[in-house]
């Protein structure tokens, strides 16, 4: 384990959360995310469920939670079970968790081998009216393959189909949603890292060297600093290729005169950090850049001090789209007799701005959580306003995390640079 170990206490504290919004006579089980196969007899690289880890703090595969909080025998409910290891699997792919390794990390009452886990849940299971399942329930987000929690629920549906089903995932997203404060730590390392690569690359980036060169930069701070990878695939587009919003390939060569858009975030304890930066390759912008830089840093500016207690990212992305507009016309895109005079279903503005200023963020990057969401302290959102001028081979996009509090949004990535003078002179050096 690469990241600095969690209390147990937080993970006991989720746990809570959940079992006292449950129906009487209920029983929960979550399991740990499938191993994928790369290829031949390689797994990707593990990472476990978001859910999981939120309710127990494991960063294992073969682990299963189960929480039956109105059993008769009072081990009986909340049970952790996870695969028992052998000196064989010690010696082929290292240290798994013990019985008591297990229950220290997640703090549960009980901790079994993974091979009861047949017999107990059955119990649990016919003691209980409520079945509580969780699946991923993503609106912007399908899979081909099954999920393991998803193949599960089919079959205990078949085994057993007279229980009621509840939906766990509900829950799961209000908790999740406002940040305790040992999470918002995680986030806040995790951003620190980040803001470590982003100076890294200020001093490394030039004309000539490929994209992906600069990727491998970034990659060297974050394993350097402890964190376990990037919270996504990493954005690194020159030229053009800044006007493609997820690009990923980072396979071109850095053009002199370009500016390269930056977008990537360390992950650390599970917890992502979103960052978003604009350079020139040469380490000056020419005015025309810094224009449209700047009009997007105001903006940035604005839309940050909209993240507040009370309003939502719908009603938040509706004033930076107005911001932006205004922004534009400045810059000479359109006018505004353009605005007054366009298709009201098809808006000037979104030719060179098309996505929302804000996402929430935690365990996963687009963390969950929808944008009518009312905004409560605790919550932690993206702020990137963007300007995408292709013709012009300009793409612009400007990104902190900012938690929301009672007294003001709180910038978790205020010490990345990000005016353009800052900026100009770190890649020179003289800072």
């Amino acid at each position: 384990m690469r990241y600095k170990n969690i209390n147990a206490d937080l993970f006991i504290r989720n746990r809570k959360k959940l079992v006292n919004k449950l129906k009487p006579n209920s029983v929960v089980i979550v399991l740990s995310n499938d191993e994928s196969q790369r290829n031949g007899d390689q797994f990707h690289p593990y990472r476990q469920s978001s859910d999981m880890f939120y309710l127990t703090g494991l960063d294992q595969e073969k682990c299963i939670l189960c929480l039956c909080p109105d059993h008769p025998t009072e081990s009986l409910r909340e049970i952790v079970f996870t695969v028992q290891t052998n000196d064989s699997m010690v010696t082929w792919y290292g240290h798994k968790y013990s019985l008591e390794q297990a229950k220290e990390v997640s703090g549960a009452t009980t901790v079994k081998w993974l091979d009861s886990f047949d017999d107990t849940v059955k119990d649990l299971i016919l003691r209980s009216e409520n079945i509580y399942l969780n699946t991923y329930e993503n609106a912007r987000f399908s899979c081909d393959v099954a999920s393991r929690e998803l193949r599960y629920a089919k079959g205990l549906k078949k085994e057993f189909p007279l229980h009621n089903y509840e939906r766990l995932n509900p829950l799961l997203t209000e908790f999740r949603l406002c940040k305790e404060p040992e999470e918002i730590e995680m986030m806040q390392q995790a951003c620190d890292i980040t803001e470590k690569a982003f100076r890294r690359v200020l001093k490394t980036t030039r004309p000539g060297i490929m994209e992906y060169e600069v990727e491998a930069e970034i990659t060297h701070e974050f394993v350097s600093n402890g964190a376990g990878g990037h919270a996504y695939y990493p954005i690194v587009a020159s030229g053009v290729n800044a006007c493609v919003l997820h690009y990923i390939k980072n396979d071109q060569r850095l053009k002199n005169g370009d500016l390269i858009l930056l977008d990537f975030g360390a992950e650390y304890g599970n917890y992502a950090a979103d960052l978003t930066r604009t350079i020139p390759i040469n380490g000056k912008f020419n005015k025309r850049q810094k224009d449209c830089y700047n009009a997007v840093l105001r903006v940035m500016r604005k839309a940050t001090q909209l993240i507040v207690p009370g309003t939502t990212i719908e009603q938040i992305n509706k004033e930076v789209t107005k911001l932006m507009e205004a922004e534009m016309i400045g810059l000479g895109l359109f006018t505004a007799k353009d605005v007054k005079e366009q298709n009201p279903d098809s808006p000037m503005y979104f030719k060179y701005y098309m996505h929302g200023n804000s996402h929430f963020l935690g365990l996963d990057v687009h963390d969950v959580g929808t944008r009518q969401v009312v905004l409560k302290p605790g919550m932690v959102l993206s702020c990137e306003p963007g300007l995408y001028i292709k013709e012009e081979e300009i793409g612009i996009r400007i990104e902190n995390d900012i938690l929301v509090s009672e007294n003001g949004p709180i910038d978790l990535l205020k010490n990345v640079p990000i005016e353009v003078e800052e900026i100009e002179a770190l890649m020179k050096g003289k800072k």
